[in-house]
Protein backbone atom coordinates (compact mmCIF):
# COMPACT_ATOMS: atom_id res chain seq x y z
CA UNK A 1 0.00 0.00 0.00
CA UNK A 2 0.99 3.53 -0.65
CA UNK A 3 1.92 6.52 0.52
CA UNK A 4 -0.54 9.33 -0.72
CA UNK A 5 0.62 12.70 -0.74
CA UNK A 6 -1.77 15.99 -1.13
CA UNK A 7 -1.81 19.25 -2.84
CA UNK A 8 -4.15 21.99 -1.26
CA UNK A 9 -6.58 23.75 -3.32
CA UNK A 10 -8.55 25.72 -0.45
CA UNK A 11 -7.50 29.18 -1.07
CA UNK A 12 -7.17 29.40 -5.02
CA UNK A 13 -9.49 26.93 -6.58
CA UNK A 14 -11.88 26.43 -3.57
CA UNK A 15 -12.17 29.60 -3.15
CA UNK A 16 -12.58 29.92 -6.80
CA UNK A 17 -15.07 27.65 -7.32
CA UNK A 18 -17.08 28.43 -4.53
CA UNK A 19 -16.98 32.14 -3.32
CA UNK A 20 -15.74 33.91 -7.09
CA UNK A 21 -12.41 34.51 -5.27
CA UNK A 22 -14.30 36.57 -2.77
CA UNK A 23 -11.90 35.65 0.13
CA UNK A 24 -10.78 38.53 1.54
CA UNK A 25 -6.68 39.14 2.85
CA UNK A 26 -7.22 39.31 6.55
CA UNK A 27 -9.43 35.59 6.21
CA UNK A 28 -6.58 33.60 4.41
CA UNK A 29 -3.92 34.92 6.55
CA UNK A 30 -5.55 34.37 9.36
CA UNK A 31 -5.62 30.53 8.75
CA UNK A 32 -1.65 30.20 7.19
CA UNK A 33 0.10 29.12 9.50
CA UNK A 34 -1.91 27.09 11.27
CA UNK A 35 -2.68 25.24 6.89
CA UNK A 36 1.25 24.78 7.37
CA UNK A 37 1.20 22.77 9.97
CA UNK A 38 -1.47 19.98 8.18
CA UNK A 39 1.52 18.12 5.66
CA UNK A 40 0.48 19.21 2.39
CA UNK A 41 3.24 18.18 -0.45
CA UNK A 42 2.36 21.46 -1.91
CA UNK A 43 -0.45 24.52 -2.09
CA UNK A 44 -1.76 26.61 -4.85
CA UNK A 45 -1.79 30.14 -3.19
CA UNK A 46 -1.75 32.81 -5.91
CA UNK A 47 -3.46 33.24 -9.75
CA UNK A 48 -3.19 36.09 -12.03
CA UNK A 49 -6.88 36.89 -11.95
CA UNK A 50 -7.00 38.06 -8.27
CA UNK A 51 -5.71 40.87 -9.13
CA UNK A 52 -8.87 42.14 -11.52
CA UNK A 53 -10.93 40.74 -8.25
CA UNK A 54 -9.13 41.95 -5.27
CA UNK A 55 -8.61 45.37 -6.82
CA UNK A 56 -12.23 45.85 -8.89
CA UNK A 57 -14.36 44.01 -6.48
CA UNK A 58 -12.60 43.50 -2.93
CA UNK A 59 -10.65 46.88 -2.91
CA UNK A 60 -7.24 44.91 -1.75
CA UNK A 61 -4.16 45.03 -2.64
CA UNK A 62 -3.48 41.76 -4.00
CA UNK A 63 0.26 41.79 -3.61
CA UNK A 64 -0.45 42.42 0.36
CA UNK A 65 -1.30 38.48 0.46
CA UNK A 66 1.69 37.41 -1.19
CA UNK A 67 3.71 39.51 0.78
CA UNK A 68 2.03 38.67 4.24
CA UNK A 69 1.02 35.05 3.02
CA UNK A 70 4.44 34.06 2.35
CA UNK A 71 5.90 34.80 5.28
CA UNK A 72 3.19 32.20 6.95
CA UNK A 73 4.35 28.80 4.98
CA UNK A 74 7.60 27.28 6.11
CA UNK A 75 6.62 23.55 5.74
CA UNK A 76 4.86 23.94 2.49
CA UNK A 77 6.02 24.24 -1.38
CA UNK A 78 3.54 27.29 -2.40
CA UNK A 79 2.36 26.92 -5.91
CA UNK A 80 1.36 29.75 -8.79
CA UNK A 81 -1.18 28.84 -11.14
CA UNK A 82 -0.87 29.81 -14.88
CA UNK A 83 1.49 30.29 -17.21
CA UNK A 84 3.17 32.84 -19.34
CA UNK A 85 -0.54 33.03 -21.81
CA UNK A 86 -2.82 34.71 -19.03
CA UNK A 87 -3.95 32.17 -17.22
CA UNK A 88 -7.84 33.38 -16.59
CA UNK A 89 -7.31 36.08 -19.44
CA UNK A 90 -10.13 37.14 -21.72
CA UNK A 91 -7.59 39.43 -23.65
CA UNK A 92 -4.22 39.33 -25.18
CA UNK A 93 -1.78 41.11 -22.59
CA UNK A 94 1.95 41.31 -23.59
CA UNK A 95 4.35 38.85 -23.10
CA UNK A 96 6.72 41.24 -21.43
CA UNK A 97 4.06 42.04 -18.90
CA UNK A 98 3.19 38.46 -18.32
CA UNK A 99 7.10 37.80 -17.89
CA UNK A 100 7.20 40.44 -15.33
CA UNK A 101 4.32 38.82 -13.45
CA UNK A 102 6.29 35.86 -13.22
CA UNK A 103 9.45 37.20 -12.03
CA UNK A 104 7.64 38.98 -9.03
CA UNK A 105 5.97 35.85 -8.02
CA UNK A 106 9.28 33.56 -7.90
CA UNK A 107 10.81 37.12 -6.06
CA UNK A 108 8.51 35.85 -3.48
CA UNK A 109 9.45 32.58 -3.13
CA UNK A 110 7.14 30.92 -4.97
CA UNK A 111 8.91 28.45 -8.04
CA UNK A 112 6.32 26.18 -9.23
CA UNK A 113 3.48 27.11 -11.44
CA UNK A 114 0.71 24.76 -12.63
CA UNK A 115 -0.88 25.96 -16.52
CA UNK A 116 -2.55 24.46 -19.53
CA UNK A 117 -3.00 25.06 -23.29
CA UNK A 118 -7.24 24.78 -23.97
CA UNK A 119 -7.15 22.45 -26.42
CA UNK A 120 -4.45 20.13 -24.95
CA UNK A 121 -1.26 21.89 -27.61
CA UNK A 122 1.87 20.59 -26.16
CA UNK A 123 3.52 22.17 -29.04
CA UNK A 124 1.78 25.75 -28.45
CA UNK A 125 3.27 24.78 -24.36
CA UNK A 126 7.02 23.94 -25.23
CA UNK A 127 8.32 27.22 -25.57
CA UNK A 128 6.34 28.23 -22.32
CA UNK A 129 7.81 25.71 -19.82
CA UNK A 130 11.30 27.21 -21.33
CA UNK A 131 10.91 30.36 -20.50
CA UNK A 132 9.48 29.95 -17.12
CA UNK A 133 12.48 27.53 -16.15
CA UNK A 134 14.29 30.51 -17.33
CA UNK A 135 12.28 32.46 -15.05
CA UNK A 136 12.94 30.33 -11.92
CA UNK A 137 10.17 28.59 -11.73
CA UNK A 138 8.68 24.74 -13.00
CA UNK A 139 6.08 23.97 -14.76
CA UNK A 140 3.07 21.54 -13.92
CA UNK A 141 1.14 20.80 -17.23
CA UNK A 142 -2.24 19.91 -17.16
CA UNK A 143 -3.74 17.15 -19.58
CA UNK A 144 -7.52 18.30 -19.61
CA UNK A 145 -10.35 15.74 -19.90
CA UNK A 146 -13.30 16.10 -21.35
CA UNK A 147 -16.12 13.88 -22.76
CA UNK A 148 -16.75 13.89 -26.92
CA UNK A 149 -16.84 11.33 -30.14
CA UNK A 150 -12.75 12.72 -30.34
CA UNK A 151 -11.59 12.28 -27.03
CA UNK A 152 -11.00 8.65 -26.43
CA UNK A 153 -8.37 6.91 -24.65
CA UNK A 154 -6.01 6.58 -27.47
CA UNK A 155 -6.51 10.43 -28.33
CA UNK A 156 -5.15 11.04 -24.27
CA UNK A 157 -2.26 8.34 -24.98
CA UNK A 158 -0.97 10.14 -27.55
CA UNK A 159 -1.11 13.98 -25.73
CA UNK A 160 0.21 11.81 -22.59
CA UNK A 161 3.34 11.12 -24.34
CA UNK A 162 3.24 14.76 -26.09
CA UNK A 163 3.01 16.37 -22.74
CA UNK A 164 6.14 14.04 -21.06
CA UNK A 165 8.14 15.59 -24.14
CA UNK A 166 8.09 18.87 -23.77
CA UNK A 167 9.76 18.16 -20.18
CA UNK A 168 7.51 19.24 -17.54
CA UNK A 169 8.14 19.16 -13.92
CA UNK A 170 4.45 16.58 -13.63
CA UNK A 171 1.65 15.94 -15.62
CA UNK A 172 -0.98 16.97 -14.00
CA UNK A 173 -4.73 15.21 -15.10
CA UNK A 174 -7.00 17.50 -15.24
CA UNK A 175 -10.86 17.41 -14.89
CA UNK A 176 -11.97 20.64 -14.81
CA UNK A 177 -16.04 19.66 -15.21
CA UNK A 178 -16.14 16.41 -12.84
CA UNK A 179 -16.60 14.35 -15.47
CA UNK A 180 -14.36 11.16 -15.20
CA UNK A 181 -16.50 8.48 -13.87
CA UNK A 182 -14.89 5.49 -12.34
CA UNK A 183 -15.95 3.01 -15.24
CA UNK A 184 -13.70 4.95 -17.33
CA UNK A 185 -10.85 5.68 -15.31
CA UNK A 186 -10.21 2.13 -15.23
CA UNK A 187 -9.25 2.49 -18.91
CA UNK A 188 -8.18 6.22 -19.34
CA UNK A 189 -5.53 6.49 -15.78
CA UNK A 190 -3.79 3.22 -17.22
CA UNK A 191 -3.18 4.89 -20.55
CA UNK A 192 -2.19 8.25 -19.17
CA UNK A 193 0.01 6.17 -16.63
CA UNK A 194 1.56 3.77 -19.47
CA UNK A 195 2.35 7.04 -21.66
CA UNK A 196 4.07 9.75 -19.17
CA UNK A 197 7.33 7.83 -18.66
CA UNK A 198 9.42 9.12 -16.32
CA UNK A 199 7.61 12.20 -15.29
CA UNK A 200 5.07 12.02 -12.40
CA UNK A 201 1.09 12.48 -13.18
CA UNK A 202 -1.07 14.01 -10.52
CA UNK A 203 -4.87 14.11 -10.27
CA UNK A 204 -6.98 17.30 -9.89
CA UNK A 205 -11.12 17.02 -10.12
CA UNK A 206 -13.91 18.88 -9.72
CA UNK A 207 -16.81 17.51 -7.62
CA UNK A 208 -19.50 19.15 -9.79
CA UNK A 209 -20.61 15.42 -10.46
CA UNK A 210 -20.50 13.75 -7.25
CA UNK A 211 -17.76 11.28 -8.55
CA UNK A 212 -14.54 12.73 -8.15
CA UNK A 213 -14.01 11.32 -4.59
CA UNK A 214 -14.34 7.77 -6.05
CA UNK A 215 -12.49 8.65 -9.26
CA UNK A 216 -9.98 9.56 -6.60
CA UNK A 217 -10.07 6.23 -4.84
CA UNK A 218 -9.84 4.54 -8.59
CA UNK A 219 -6.70 6.55 -9.64
CA UNK A 220 -4.66 5.51 -6.44
CA UNK A 221 -5.24 1.98 -7.87
CA UNK A 222 -3.72 2.50 -10.76
CA UNK A 223 -0.24 4.40 -9.40
CA UNK A 224 -1.13 7.68 -8.48
CA UNK A 225 -0.03 8.93 -5.60
CA UNK A 226 -0.61 12.62 -5.75
CA UNK A 227 -4.29 14.36 -5.36
CA UNK A 228 -5.89 17.96 -5.24
CA UNK A 229 -8.00 18.19 -2.16
CA UNK A 230 -9.32 20.85 -0.55
CA UNK A 231 -10.76 21.88 2.81
CA UNK A 232 -14.20 22.21 4.13
CA UNK A 233 -16.24 24.25 3.86
CA UNK A 234 -14.12 24.88 0.48
CA UNK A 235 -14.38 21.71 -0.66
CA UNK A 236 -17.10 19.39 -2.31
CA UNK A 237 -19.51 21.41 -4.23
CA UNK A 238 -17.73 22.54 -7.57
CA UNK A 239 -14.64 22.52 -5.57
CA UNK A 240 -12.14 19.73 -5.10
CA UNK A 241 -12.87 16.42 -2.97
CA UNK A 242 -12.40 16.95 0.77
CA UNK A 243 -8.94 16.12 2.00
CA UNK A 244 -10.98 14.80 5.38
CA UNK A 245 -13.13 12.67 3.43
CA UNK A 246 -10.24 11.25 1.18
CA UNK A 247 -7.60 10.79 3.69
CA UNK A 248 -10.37 9.04 5.63
CA UNK A 249 -11.03 7.04 2.54
CA UNK A 250 -7.60 5.75 1.40
CA UNK A 251 -6.75 4.80 5.32
CA UNK A 252 -9.80 2.11 5.08
CA UNK A 253 -8.18 0.74 2.01
CA UNK A 254 -4.71 0.30 3.78
CA UNK A 255 -3.04 3.49 2.27
CA UNK A 256 -1.25 6.13 4.29
CA UNK A 257 -2.57 10.01 3.63
CA UNK A 258 0.81 12.12 4.22
CA UNK A 259 -1.20 14.96 6.05
CA UNK A 260 -2.25 14.98 9.99
CA UNK A 261 -6.32 15.40 9.80
CA UNK A 262 -5.92 16.63 13.19
CA UNK A 263 -4.35 19.94 12.10
CA UNK A 264 -6.88 20.37 9.57
CA UNK A 265 -10.09 20.92 11.84
CA UNK A 266 -9.43 24.84 13.36
CA UNK A 267 -8.70 25.34 9.93
CA UNK A 268 -12.38 24.07 8.75
CA UNK A 269 -13.59 25.79 11.71
CA UNK A 270 -11.78 29.12 10.92
CA UNK A 271 -13.02 29.07 7.08
CA UNK A 272 -16.49 27.68 8.83
CA UNK A 273 -16.87 30.85 10.64
CA UNK A 274 -15.90 33.35 7.57
CA UNK A 275 -18.50 31.88 5.35
CA UNK A 276 -21.16 32.30 8.40
CA UNK A 277 -19.92 36.02 8.99
CA UNK A 278 -19.81 36.87 5.50
CA UNK A 279 -22.79 34.83 4.07
CA UNK A 280 -20.81 33.13 1.48
CA UNK A 281 -21.19 29.15 0.25
CA UNK A 282 -20.62 25.89 2.45
CA UNK A 283 -19.41 23.06 0.08
CA UNK A 284 -21.59 20.41 0.13
CA UNK A 285 -21.67 17.19 -2.44
CA UNK A 286 -23.17 17.27 -4.97
CA UNK A 287 -25.87 14.77 -6.71
CA UNK A 288 -25.10 13.13 -9.78
CA UNK A 289 -26.64 15.26 -12.62
CA UNK A 290 -26.62 13.69 -16.30
CA UNK A 291 -27.26 17.23 -17.64
CA UNK A 292 -23.54 18.01 -16.59
CA UNK A 293 -22.13 15.65 -19.96
CA UNK A 294 -24.06 18.36 -21.95
CA UNK A 295 -23.07 21.53 -21.10
CA UNK A 296 -19.54 20.72 -19.00
CA UNK A 297 -19.02 24.14 -17.49
CA UNK A 298 -16.43 23.86 -14.99
CA UNK A 299 -17.00 24.86 -10.88
CA UNK A 300 -15.05 28.07 -11.39
CA UNK A 301 -17.55 29.48 -14.23
CA UNK A 302 -20.41 28.36 -12.59
CA UNK A 303 -19.67 30.50 -9.38
CA UNK A 304 -18.82 33.25 -11.40
CA UNK A 305 -21.74 33.10 -13.72
CA UNK A 306 -24.11 32.65 -10.95
CA UNK A 307 -22.62 36.01 -9.51
CA UNK A 308 -22.87 37.54 -12.72
CA UNK A 309 -26.64 37.04 -13.29
CA UNK A 310 -27.33 37.98 -9.90
CA UNK A 311 -25.56 41.36 -10.74
CA UNK A 312 -27.87 42.00 -13.54
CA UNK A 313 -31.06 40.26 -11.81
CA UNK A 314 -30.89 37.58 -13.91
CA UNK A 315 -29.80 34.78 -11.55
CA UNK A 316 -33.57 32.57 -12.07
CA UNK A 317 -32.11 32.13 -15.64
CA UNK A 318 -29.25 29.94 -14.49
CA UNK A 319 -30.97 26.48 -15.93
CA UNK A 320 -31.88 28.24 -18.82
CA UNK A 321 -28.37 29.68 -19.51
CA UNK A 322 -26.82 26.18 -19.06
CA UNK A 323 -29.19 24.30 -21.42
CA UNK A 324 -28.00 26.87 -23.90
CA UNK A 325 -24.89 26.59 -23.17
CA UNK A 326 -24.67 22.83 -23.91
CA UNK A 327 -26.09 24.04 -27.92
CA UNK A 328 -23.57 26.83 -27.98
CA UNK A 329 -21.07 23.97 -27.01
CA UNK A 330 -22.17 22.34 -29.79
CA UNK A 331 -22.43 24.94 -32.53
CA UNK A 332 -18.57 25.62 -31.34
CA UNK A 333 -17.29 22.18 -32.05
CA UNK A 334 -17.51 20.66 -28.48
CA UNK A 335 -13.98 23.04 -27.31
CA UNK A 336 -12.75 21.57 -23.74
CA UNK A 337 -14.59 23.62 -21.11
CA UNK A 338 -11.86 25.42 -20.14
CA UNK A 339 -10.52 28.91 -19.25
CA UNK A 340 -10.74 31.13 -21.80
CA UNK A 341 -12.95 28.34 -23.52
CA UNK A 342 -15.35 27.78 -21.25
CA UNK A 343 -16.11 31.39 -20.47
CA UNK A 344 -16.75 31.83 -24.35
CA UNK A 345 -19.16 29.50 -24.51
CA UNK A 346 -20.88 30.35 -20.99
CA UNK A 347 -20.85 34.35 -21.76
CA UNK A 348 -22.36 33.66 -25.31
CA UNK A 349 -24.65 31.59 -24.34
CA UNK A 350 -26.24 34.12 -21.49
CA UNK A 351 -26.21 36.56 -24.46
CA UNK A 352 -28.46 34.43 -25.97
CA UNK A 353 -30.73 33.99 -23.17
CA UNK A 354 -30.49 37.65 -22.19
CA UNK A 355 -31.35 38.70 -25.59
CA UNK A 356 -34.08 36.27 -26.87
CA UNK A 357 -32.56 35.72 -30.01
CA UNK A 358 -29.38 33.51 -30.88
CA UNK A 359 -26.45 35.27 -31.95
CA UNK A 360 -27.98 38.37 -32.51
CA UNK A 361 -25.01 39.93 -30.20
CA UNK A 362 -21.88 38.19 -29.98
CA UNK A 363 -18.74 39.29 -28.03
CA UNK A 364 -15.52 40.16 -29.27
CA UNK A 365 -13.77 36.85 -28.31
CA UNK A 366 -15.81 34.89 -29.89
CA UNK A 367 -15.40 37.03 -32.84
CA UNK A 368 -11.65 36.60 -32.03
CA UNK A 369 -12.70 32.61 -31.74
CA UNK A 370 -14.34 32.01 -35.03
CA UNK A 371 -11.08 33.56 -36.53
CA UNK A 372 -8.79 31.35 -34.39
CA UNK A 373 -6.92 33.41 -32.52
CA UNK A 374 -7.53 31.09 -29.31
CA UNK A 375 -6.44 27.93 -30.81
CA UNK A 376 -6.08 26.80 -34.75
CA UNK A 377 -8.58 24.06 -34.02
CA UNK A 378 -10.98 26.69 -33.68
CA UNK A 379 -12.05 27.76 -36.97
CA UNK A 380 -12.07 24.75 -38.33
CA UNK A 381 -14.41 22.58 -35.68
CA UNK A 382 -17.23 25.34 -35.55
CA UNK A 383 -20.53 24.79 -37.09
CA UNK A 384 -20.57 26.39 -40.55
CA UNK A 385 -23.74 28.22 -40.62
CA UNK A 386 -22.60 29.92 -37.06
CA UNK A 387 -19.79 30.77 -38.17
CA UNK A 388 -21.25 32.24 -40.75
CA UNK A 389 -23.67 34.19 -38.58
CA UNK A 390 -20.69 35.47 -36.36
CA UNK A 391 -18.12 36.39 -39.12
CA UNK A 392 -20.59 38.22 -41.67
CA UNK A 393 -21.08 41.41 -39.28
CA UNK A 394 -19.43 44.21 -39.37
CA UNK A 395 -17.47 43.95 -36.44
CA UNK A 396 -15.74 40.92 -37.75
CA UNK A 397 -14.46 42.93 -40.29
CA UNK A 398 -12.57 45.16 -37.56
CA UNK A 399 -10.99 41.58 -36.45
CA UNK A 400 -10.06 40.48 -39.46
CA UNK A 401 -6.83 42.09 -40.32
CA UNK A 402 -5.95 42.57 -36.79
CA UNK A 403 -2.63 40.97 -34.76
CA UNK A 404 -2.62 41.44 -31.25
CA UNK A 405 0.53 44.02 -30.14
CA UNK A 406 2.79 42.47 -28.27
CA UNK A 407 4.19 45.52 -26.04
CA UNK A 408 7.47 45.95 -24.60
CA UNK A 409 7.89 46.26 -20.87
CA UNK A 410 9.02 49.83 -21.61
CA UNK A 411 6.00 50.30 -24.18
CA UNK A 412 3.71 49.15 -21.46
CA UNK A 413 5.33 51.50 -19.13
CA UNK A 414 4.77 54.57 -21.30
CA UNK A 415 1.21 53.52 -21.93
CA UNK A 416 0.55 52.92 -17.61
CA UNK A 417 3.60 54.77 -15.92
CA UNK A 418 7.04 55.44 -16.35
CA UNK A 419 8.04 55.89 -12.64
CA UNK A 420 5.47 53.73 -10.93
CA UNK A 421 6.52 50.61 -9.14
CA UNK A 422 6.58 46.94 -11.18
CA UNK A 423 3.38 45.37 -8.78
CA UNK A 424 1.59 48.83 -9.46
CA UNK A 425 2.44 48.63 -13.43
CA UNK A 426 0.94 44.90 -12.98
CA UNK A 427 -2.13 45.99 -10.97
CA UNK A 428 -2.88 48.68 -13.56
CA UNK A 429 -2.34 46.18 -16.97
CA UNK A 430 -4.68 43.36 -14.96
CA UNK A 431 -7.18 45.68 -13.13
CA UNK A 432 -7.38 48.99 -15.04
CA UNK A 433 -5.53 52.11 -14.36
CA UNK A 434 -8.95 53.61 -12.93
CA UNK A 435 -9.89 50.58 -10.36
CA UNK A 436 -6.73 51.07 -9.12
CA UNK A 437 -6.08 54.43 -8.26
CA UNK A 438 -9.18 54.20 -6.78
CA UNK A 439 -8.22 51.54 -4.86
CA UNK A 440 -4.75 53.78 -3.97
CA UNK A 441 -7.35 56.82 -2.67
CA UNK A 442 -8.71 54.34 -0.12
CA UNK A 443 -5.50 53.50 1.88
CA UNK A 444 -4.76 50.12 3.48
CA UNK A 445 -8.13 47.99 4.58
CA UNK A 446 -8.96 48.72 7.73
CA UNK A 447 -8.15 45.72 10.43
CA UNK A 448 -10.94 43.63 10.83
CA UNK A 449 -11.43 40.51 13.44
CA UNK A 450 -11.38 37.21 12.24
CA UNK A 451 -12.83 33.94 13.00
CA UNK A 452 -9.74 33.21 14.77
CA UNK A 453 -10.20 35.46 17.47
CA UNK A 454 -13.32 35.69 18.40
CA UNK A 455 -13.01 36.58 22.02
CA UNK A 456 -14.06 40.12 21.52
CA UNK A 457 -17.36 39.18 19.78
CA UNK A 458 -17.82 36.80 22.41
CA UNK A 459 -17.98 39.10 24.93
CA UNK A 460 -20.04 41.75 23.06
CA UNK A 461 -22.98 39.38 23.24
CA UNK A 462 -22.41 37.90 26.40
CA UNK A 463 -22.61 41.85 27.61
CA UNK A 464 -25.95 41.97 26.08
CA UNK A 465 -27.63 39.54 28.00
CA UNK A 466 -29.95 41.07 31.27
CA UNK A 467 -30.70 38.04 32.77
CA UNK A 468 -27.11 37.69 34.55
CA UNK A 469 -25.31 39.80 36.38
CA UNK A 470 -21.56 38.17 36.64
CA UNK A 471 -19.68 36.15 33.96
CA UNK A 472 -16.85 33.90 34.32
CA UNK A 473 -14.32 32.63 31.58
CA UNK A 474 -12.25 30.04 32.44
CA UNK A 475 -9.49 28.19 29.60
CA UNK A 476 -6.17 26.89 29.77
CA UNK A 477 -5.26 28.88 32.95
CA UNK A 478 -6.62 32.26 31.83
CA UNK A 479 -9.78 33.77 33.77
CA UNK A 480 -12.11 36.56 33.15
CA UNK A 481 -14.83 37.77 35.36
CA UNK A 482 -17.73 39.74 33.60
CA UNK A 483 -19.58 42.17 36.02
CA UNK A 484 -22.59 44.77 35.61
CA UNK A 485 -20.24 47.65 37.70
CA UNK A 486 -17.63 46.89 34.62
CA UNK A 487 -19.97 47.37 31.44
CA UNK A 488 -19.33 50.50 30.48
CA UNK A 489 -15.69 50.13 30.73
CA UNK A 490 -15.97 47.16 28.50
CA UNK A 491 -18.11 48.36 25.81
CA UNK A 492 -15.64 51.92 25.39
CA UNK A 493 -12.56 49.05 25.19
CA UNK A 494 -14.63 46.56 22.73
CA UNK A 495 -15.16 49.69 20.76
CA UNK A 496 -11.72 51.03 20.77
CA UNK A 497 -10.86 47.57 19.07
Amino acid sequence: MSEISFIDTTLRDGQQSLWALGMKTDAMLGAAAEMDRIGFESMEFFVSIMIKKYVRELKENPWTWLREGTKLFRRTRLRNHGGLHGSGAMEKLPQSALKLLAERVVSYGIALTRTSNCWNDFDELRREVIDLRELGMETVVNLIYTVSPRHSDDYYAQKTREAAAIGPYRICFKDVGGLLTPERARTLIPAIMQNAGKVPVEYHAHCNNGLAPLCYLEAIKHGITSLHTAIPPLANGSSQPSILNVAKNLRALGHTPMVDEKAVEPVAKHFTAIAKRDGLAIGKPFAYDQSQYLHQVPGGVISNLRHQLKLVGKENQLPETLEETARVRADFGYPIMVTPLSQFVVSQAAINVIVGERYKEVTDQVIQYALGFWGKEAPALLDADTKDKILSRRRAKDWQNWTPPDLSLHQVRQKLGATISDEELLLRVYAGPDAVAALMSNGAPKAKLDAKQPLLNLIEELTKKKNCSHIYIRRDGVSLTLGRAAENKLAAATKSN
